[in-house]
C-alpha cells in the first residue's frame, strides 16, 4: 500500500505519515498482524513502525495483557490528534488530483443492507463498469456487529447505504431514492385474493429480517412502536435477499419496499399487497466521512450513486 510521506521532527527522530497512518490502525486493531495485513506489509516492518513511534512519542503506546494488546493512555490522547493530522493531509494531497475514471485503477468500497432495489445495485454496477472500466468496485453487506462508521472514518469504506429513522448527524449524507412500503405473501395465499387490513396484519405470522446496525432500529420496527402495533415475529431470517424465498407455500408475510418486492415476483409465486398501515416512504442515504467530502473520486463515486437513485424513481414515473 502505498502511503504518502510528510514528515516532522521531535528531537533526531522523525514522525511522517506512513507512522501515523501505522499508529492510527495499530490502535483499531491492536494487533501487529492485523496491521501488517490492512496496509499489505509484512509484520517485521510494522513491527519497526511501532519501535519507531515509541521512540517518537517516548511511550509503550500499546502494551500487552491478559486479553490481548490495549493502548496506553497517552495512546489514546494522541489517537484524535492523528487521525485529523491524517484527514487534513488527505484533504490537502486530493484537493489538486484530476480524477479520469476511464482510466483510474482505484478500489471504491461501498456499504450497503442487502434490502436495497436490485434494480438500483444493478443501475450502479452498470454504470461504474461503464465509467471506470478499470477500477474496481467492493460492495460490502452490513451485519448487526458492524461498525459503519467506524469503517468510513478510517477509510474502509467510501460511502454507506442506509436507511436510517435517524441518520447520523457526525457524517455527510445525501438522499438516494424513496421507496414505498408493501407486503408479500404467497401467490396462493388467502390474503392475495381479497387484500389485508390491519387487524390481519396484527394477526398474521410474519418473517422478518435480522437487524443490519446495532445502534439504529430499522424505520418499519420505529413505526410500528410508535403505533403500538405489535405483529408475530415467527421467522428471523439472517437476510432479506432469503425472506421472499420463505413465502412459497407458508401463510407467512414479509413487509418490504415495492422496489425489492418488484424483482422477486417476476423470479417466485408471489403477490404484492398495499400495506394497511400508513408507513412513511423508505428514503435511503448515502453517508459518507469528511475525510472524503473533497475528493474528486469521491465526488463522482456519490454524483453516480445518486444519479442511479434518481434513474429509478424515473423509470417507475
Amino acid at each position: 500500500m502505498e502511503i504518502p510521506t510528510m514528515s516532522t521532527r521531535r528531537g533526531s527522530e522523525t514522525l511522517d505519515t506512513y507512522l501515523l497512518k501505522v499508529f492510527s490502525i495499530l490502535m483499531a486493531e491492536r494487533s501487529v498482524s492485523r496491521t501488517a495485513l490492512k496496509l499489505n506489509q509484512s509484520q517485521p516492518a510494522i513491527s519497526v513502525a511501532l519501535k519507531n513511534l515509541r521512540q517518537i512519542l517516548q511511550d509503550p503506546l500499546l502494551v500487552r495483557e491478559k486479553g490481548g494488546m490495549v493502548p496506553t493512555d497517552r495512546a489514546l490522547a494522541i489517537l484524535e490528534h492523528a487521525r485529523t493530522a491524517l484527514n487534513s493531509i488527505d484533504a490537502m494531497l486530493e484537493a489538486g488530483e484530476a480524477f479520469e475514471p476511464e482510466s483510474s485503477r482505484q478500489v471504491f468500497r461501498i456499504g450497503s443492507p442487502d434490502y436495497l432495489a436490485p434494480a438500483f445495485a444493478a443501475s450502479v454496477v452498470a454504470r461504474f463498469r461503464r465509467e471506470a472500466p478499470h477500477a474496481r468496485l467492493v460492495l460490502h453487506s452490513l451485519g448487526p456487529d458492524f461498525d459503519f462508521e467506524h469503517s468510513l472514518a478510517e477509510g474502509e469504506l467510501d460511502v454507506v447505504i442506509g436507511n436510517w429513522p435517524e441518520p447520523p448527524d457526525r457524517m455527510h449524507l445525501s438522499v438516494l431514492l424513496e421507496d414505498e412500503i408493501v407486503c408479500m405473501v404467497a401467490a396462493d395465499h388467502p390474503l392475495a385474493r381479497r387484500g389485508m387490513t390491519l387487524e390481519d396484519y396484527r394477526r398474521v405470522p410474519h418473517v422478518v429480517p435480522t437487524p443490519y446496525s446495532i445502534s439504529q432500529r430499522g424505520m418499519i420496527d420505529t413505526v410500528l412502536t410508535s403505533l403500538r402495533i405489535q405483529r408475530e415475529e415467527c421467522v428471523e431470517a439472517q437476510s432479506f435477499m432469503l425472506a421472499p424465498y420463505l413465502l412459497p407455500g407458508t401463510d407467512l408475510v414479509f413487509t418490504t419496499t415495492r422496489h425489492f418486492a418488484r424483482y422477486y415476483t417476476e423470479l417466485l409465486p408471489l403477490a404484492v399487497l398495499e400495506s394497511p398501515i400508513e408507513f412513511p416512504p423508505m428514503r435511503f442515504y448515502q453517508l459518507w466521512h469528511a475525510r472524503n467530502h473533497h475528493a474528486p473520486s469521491h465526488q463522482w463515486l456519490r454524483h453516480l450513486l445518486g444519479d442511479c437513485g434518481k434513474g429509478v424513481l424515473a423509470r417507475d414515473g
